[in-house]
């Protein structure tokens, strides 16, 4: 399938061949009729692009403190790496599609094949789109109408924020798509308009929808007429729906407003608000969030937990549906918004008007009605792959950001073949594929287990992925990589052992390794050679300078991530337990109390571990630090000497007088290096000479065990 993408670092539009997926649980499948570019968002998505690294900054000033605050901690050439891959990243455009289902997946009530629906899908010619965020499309409403219902969404969430009645006057700043959608709906609400805006021609439609108008570019004066328009009162509700960088809106909405008046922002302008606008009035400001109550809440959107409507009258998918309602009423006119259409293979074209035109209105896109369903898409022309022993040929189960950025570059460097890429919906396998030279981007899984040419699969999925993709990948006698952590769950740890033992006798040779990268790093490894002379029990410290992760992210849900310290925590555990050299015999844990955190309990925890040696090993995982603090520090004492790892940057050693003809007392280096790289090629090493993974299975076994026992004790003292 087609679908179109755009390059961060560039702006260039991309139309691009897409994999195919099946809905997940609580999803339909949709095949699009069309689409709508939304003008404002896009327009200002395309300006990004195109701007250069300077631009960029100026438009992000919020970014440009976060990356001075990495190169602090990480290093300047760390932080490089990490801006460009972000940048490296295309986005998909769109989020207005109309289109009819094609696929129900589990968990999904009153949607039928062949249902005609309205989502917030992307412009592509499938989408897969969560069940809430969908809407059937009445009868009597055409598809080029029922597109717009999105965007109509978004202004009448901005109107019922504002709470108008019937009779009161409302001041619309900026007549763009949500602008002119917004005029129709407050009209039909029985409410006086006055529009603004620098076009004649958007001015003529709000004329045209009943609003009287303020031609900005003939230098009109906009608060004289909302004083007149008021009745010398004051205008009882101001909805900006501009977009631009000055506060210019925010100003002039207090200034017309009457005491006690309403100002929401639908659109996107400068926040730089005078106190003394608002404070002689009382006036009220809110910024509008999208579509209504469940944009951006994953268990609304995600999971499908609908909010009661008892209690939430209006949610994001509800406000669309009473938009498509007006329109099947015959209360707004869209089809005047219509200002261009173009096919998805014309999305070049589309674009080039939305730059070059600022009068453009709505750009439908649309599709054909015969597509290629095809799992996987054909990247480059398949290499003869001579076959010498166990010469590792890979497939990557993931393409998110570590992977893209971390992984598959370390895969390349070492020399691996690389044959497969598969992800969920299928753009970031075909966007990495293509960019590293994979051959084939697939959504199925199950062909890259079938191939007897792979032998080796990397395994970058979420948390709750891993231990089922592992052991299905075993099973099928492949070599396996697997992102930390091995498991979430006990039971499933217990399982990757038995089919682990029994495959070992199947496939005699198999690896499978874990993403414990830190224990390859140069500065840990050099930490290895001098603990390795020290005979007497260490005392080490982890301090682990995590950050602020808020509560709805996917690490925290149990089910998915299984929690902070399970998805990242485990490295810490695997570094002292390879850096002492003995089993772990006691573990203890603790977190704070959130009655005097300001973070929830699971992520400010301190670990105690004993080892089988007398050595004492201690983590402090904490995320009410400075973020100025560097991210991982380290301090091991032992014998009279100590050392101390200052982020994988610095390396310092002290009493080491009597290693090697010199001694130690520093290693430091220009960039960042927590041993990816270098964990990386100890494995396709150990697959190509045929020698033991670089991480004995039973080590990796004590860790991920270690891990998952702390952590149930973690989640029950939460419960308590």
């Amino acid at each position: 399938m087609k679908q179109i993408l755009q390059q961060l670092n560039t702006g260039k539009i991309e139309i691009l061949e897409i994999p195919c997926s099946k809905p997940s649980a609580g999803q339909l499948l949709i095949q699009s009729k069309c689409s709508l570019i939304s003008a404002g968002t896009e327009r200002m998505l395309l300006n990004f692009g195109k701007a250069g690294l300077i631009g960029k900054i100026k438009q992000q000033p919020d970014k440009v403190k976060q990356v001075l605050e990495k190169v602090k901690t990480d290093g300047l050439f760390t932080t490089i790496e990490a801006v460009k891959s972000k940048l490296d990243q295309p986005i998909p455009l769109g989020y207005c599609n109309v289109g009819r289902v094609l696929e129900v997946g589990s968990s999904v009530e009153g949607f039928m094949i062949g249902d005609r629906v309205l989502s917030n899908g992307a412009h592509a010619e499938l989408v897969r789109v969560p069940k809430n965020l969908c809407v059937k499309i009445p009868d009597s409403v055409a598809d080029e109408s029922a597109v717009f219902g999105v965007l109509g969404a978004i202004g009448l969430q901005g109107i019922r924020l504002a709470q108008p009645t019937l009779g009161e006057s409302v001041v619309v700043l900026g007549l763009g798509l949500i602008g002119l959608l917004t005029v129709q709906l407050l009209q039909a609400q029985g409410c006086r308009i006055l529009g603004a805006d620098f076009d004649p021609a958007k001015l003529a439609l709000a004329k045209q929808y009943g609003a009287e108008t303020v031609d900005l570019s003939q230098g009109e004066d906009v608060l004289a007429r909302a004083l007149a328009f008021s009745r010398g009162h004051g205008v009882d509700v101001v909805l900006i729906t501009a977009s631009t960088k000055s506060s210019d809106p925010v100003h002039q909405a207090a200034l017309m407003c009457r005491k006690r008046g309403r100002i929401v922002l639908v659109g996107v302008t400068g926040l730089e608000l005078s106190r003394e606008d608002f404070f002689k009035k009382e006036l009220s400001f809110q910024v509008s969030c999208s579509y209504g109550p469940g944009r951006y809440d994953p268990e609304y959107e995600d999971k499908g937990h609908d909010y009661p409507i008892g209690f939430v009258r209006w949610t994001e998918q509800r406000n669309i549906e009473a938009v498509l309602d007006m329109m099947a009423a015959c209360r707004i006119d869209v089809q005047s918004l219509i200002s261009h259409r173009f096919s998805i293979d014309q999305a070049e074209q589309a674009y080039q008007a939305l730059d070059s035109d600022p009068s453009v209105l709505g750009i439908v896109l649309n599709y054909p009605q015969v597509i290629a369903m095809e799992k996987q898409v054909l990247l480059s022309t398949p290499a003869f792959i001579k076959r010498s022993g166990a010469a590792p040929v890979a497939a990557f189960i993931g393409a998110g950001n570590y992977a893209s950025r971390m992984l598959i570059p370390a895969f390349k460097k070492a020399g691996i073949h690389l044959h497969s890429i598969v992800s969920g919906q299928g753009v970031s396998a075909v966007v990495h594929g293509k960019k590293n030279g994979f051959e084939i981007a697939t959504t199925d899984y199950e062909t890259v287990l079938q191939n007897s040419v792979i032998n080796t699969v990397v395994i970058a999925t979420r948390p709750n992925q891993h231990a089922q993709q592992t052991i299905q990948a075993l099973k099928a006698g492949k070599h396996v990589f697997v992102e930390k952590p091995l498991a979430i769950h006990e039971g499933e740890l217990q399982q990757i052992s038995t089919v682990y033992q029994e495959t070992a006798q199947q496939f005699p040779g198999q690896k499978l390794m874990v993403g414990f990268n830190r224990r390859f790093s140069p500065q840990v490894r050099k930490i290895k050679q001098l603990l390795n002379t020290v005979k007497t029990p260490k005392y080490l410290v982890m301090m682990v300078n995590a950050g602020f992760m808020p509560d709805d992210n996917w690490t925290h849900d149990p089910q998915i991530g299984g929690g902070r310290f399970i998805s990242e925590g485990c490295h810490f555990i695997d570094l002292l337990r390879f850096l002492v050299g003995a089993t772990i015999t006691d573990t203890q844990i603790s977190a704070m109390s959130p009655e005097t955190s300001i973070v929830p309990k699971n992520q400010n925890i301190t670990v105690t571990l004993k080892f089988a040696d007398g050595s004492l090993g201690t983590v402090h995982y904490f995320a009410n630090s400075h973020k100025r603090v560097s991210k991982e520090r380290l301090e091991i004492s032992a014998a009279g000497k100590v050392l101390q790892l200052d982020n994988f940057r610095k390396l310092v050693g002290y009493g080491w007088t009597g290693f090697g003809k010199s001694g130690f007392s520093k290693m430091s280096l220009w960039k960042q290096d927590k041993g990816q790289s270098q964990a990386v090629k100890a494995f396709v090493d150990a697959i190509q000479n045929g020698t033991d993974s670089p991480i004995v299975f039973e080590e990796l076994f004590e860790v991920s065990n270690v891990c998952l026992e702390l952590n149930q004790r973690l989640m029950q003292s939460g419960k308590s």
